[in-house]
């Protein structure tokens, strides 16, 4: 799945792509890299990502950070639980890559 957002991100064209294995290593990541965008999904091994999304979305210096679940967690109550936390989108799998395009672009506008 990491693979296929990877190359969703990268058709758009000049992206530096970070990955992270699981959420503890997101968290590890964050303070070391400059992120403009966070992906997550729900089941994760360790932390899952609605905590990672609490995480980010209550730390200042992360809480502008658009943040968005990528999740086979499909039902409204876990929609509105992501959303609550303060995901900035929430998509099903599968999803259409052209759906992560169209709202990477309008989160993370290119500079022309």
């Amino acid at each position: 799945m990491r693979s296929l957002i990877v190359s969703t991100i990268a058709a758009l064209g000049d992206y530096e792509i970070v990955e992270a294995a699981n959420g503890f290593e997101a968290l590890r990541i964050l303070p070391r890299e400059k992120v403009d965008l966070v992906i997550t999904d729900i089941n994760m091994p360790d932390i899952n990502g609605l905590e990672l999304v609490s995480f980010v979305k209550n730390n200042p210096n992360y809480q502008n950070t658009p943040l968005f679940i990528i999740s086979t967690e499909s039902s409204e109550r876990d929609r509105e639980k992501g959303m609550a936390l303060g995901a900035d989108a929430y998509l099903v799998k599968p999803f259409s890559p052209e759906e992560l395009q169209s709202l990477i672009r309008q989160y993370l506008p290119q500079e022309a």
